[in-house]
């Protein structure tokens, strides 16, 4: 004889198959009643599942109003979520792991069920196909990021991805330029119309970006300081774009050392000359590094253009990415102080202390800049 609910319990019943059907009246995200019904081998199994709904709709947290899948939760937390509000580049970040990792090996999964193990299952079987521990970490942290969101959509309670471990990753050894092969380098593009943005990329670490999207409203050549503010990205649907740095920290003052300020001066002049060239085909963009035709130059083609001239200087090869640990070891290696380096490079944090903006450049970081620069135009004029 099946057992008598106590009143305010619900219902279960013991369905035709031998289990048990719970259902509880409770509410869901969009504020409506509806009748929930939950399955359990045993009445007291059933009966559990029907208590936790009642103690959730006591506590004010709603069900889900439709039953989502990973996939399908993923995808919405995409094109409504990260895509409307999040930079380009993260968005491209976050799509790549959900479209090649997360929703083929847990897409089918519900949202609610989704479990820690299913969580680690799936990172093992990351690993047995040899799949990165980078992108491990990335597949993670994307994850984790996307039920972040469901649980403040209250469409769950807990993120099991915060509960699972960050999988390792090797860490690739870096072995930057040293100064003599970055004299070289140097000598080499000499003649080459973006010889200047090579001498920022090398002095002052600047990434490809936030160098493209230097202008020359953002240099002040009376007190010898940049302030860059802007970078160039391409946008899906848009093609290339100028939009704002992502942190204050990466808008901070740079000194301009002697090398920079020569290189900018023949920058200056060689593109006058290009925009009397181009007469009206000419676009203005105020932009330090343009186009033949004054557009903007695409990070990627300004990549490729500093591989190429790696290549024709027979210095041994770094992308340029790795240009900015070049100015670091030259900069550690000259004696210069880590505060004063890591503000030159704008790393994001050394000590809480170190993570304090600043819109203006001190008398020990020019003189770290300076030596720097002194060290490669030594070598330069050299020749």
């Amino acid at each position: 004889m099946a057992k008598k609910n106590p009143n305010g319990a619900g219902t279960i019943v013991k369905r035709s198959d031998g289990r048990y059907m719970g259902a509880v009246y409770v509410t869901d995200t969009l504020g409506r009643r509806v009748r929930k019904t939950v399955y359990g081998k045993t009445y007291d199994e059933a009966a559990e599942k029907v208590a936790q709904l009642q103690a959730q709709e006591r506590k004010g947290v709603p069900v889900p109003d439709k039953a989502w899948t990973v996939a399908g939760y993923l995808k919405h937390w995409l094109a409504d979520i990260v895509e409307p509000n999040q930079r380009p580049t993260t968005y491209s970040k976050y799509e790549t792991m959900v479209r090649l990792y997360l929703v083929p090996r847990l897409g089918t999964k519900k949202l609610t069920k989704l479990s820690i193990d299913d969580v680690r299952r799936f990172l093992r079987q990351l690993k047995t196909d040899h799949v990165g521990g980078a992108t491990q970490q990335e597949c993670l942290k994307t994850l984790r990021n996307a039920l972040n969101r469901a649980m403040r959509e209250e469409l769950l309670l807990r993120n099991v991805a915060q509960l699972v471990d960050m999988p390792k990753a090797e860490s690739k050894e870096v072995i930057p330029w040293k100064a003599q092969e970055a004299i070289g380098f140097l000598r080499s593009t000499r003649s080459h119309r973006l010889y200047a943005a090579f001498v920022f990329a090398i002095v002052l670490g600047l990434r490809r970006g936030e160098l493209l999207g230097l202008r020359w409203i953002d240099l002040d050549f009376a007190e010898g300081v940049a302030h860059p503010r802007k970078q160039v990205q391409r946008r899906k649907g848009a093609g290339l774009v100028l939009t704002d740095l992502k942190t204050e920290h990466s808008k901070g003052a740079l000194p301009l050392p002697r090398l920079c300020l020569e290189a900018l001066g023949e920058r200056r002049q060689l593109q006058r000359l290009e925009k009397a060239k181009a007469g009206g085909t000419w676009t203005e963009t105020d932009l330090v590094f343009t186009s033949d035709s004054g557009g903007m130059i695409d990070p990627d083609g300004f990549s490729g253009s500093f591989e190429r001239r790696v290549l024709r200087s027979g210095i041994r090869r770094i992308p340029l990415h790795h240009t900015r640990h070049t100015t670091g070891s030259l900069l550690a290696f000259l004696g210069v102080h880590p505060n004063d380096a890591q503000k030159i490079l704008r790393h994001s944090r050394i000590t809480t202390t170190l993570e304090i903006y600043t819109h203006v450049t001190s008398a020990s970081q020019r003189a770290a800049a300076a030596k720097l620069s002194d060290k490669l135009r030594d070598g330069m004029n050299g020749l």
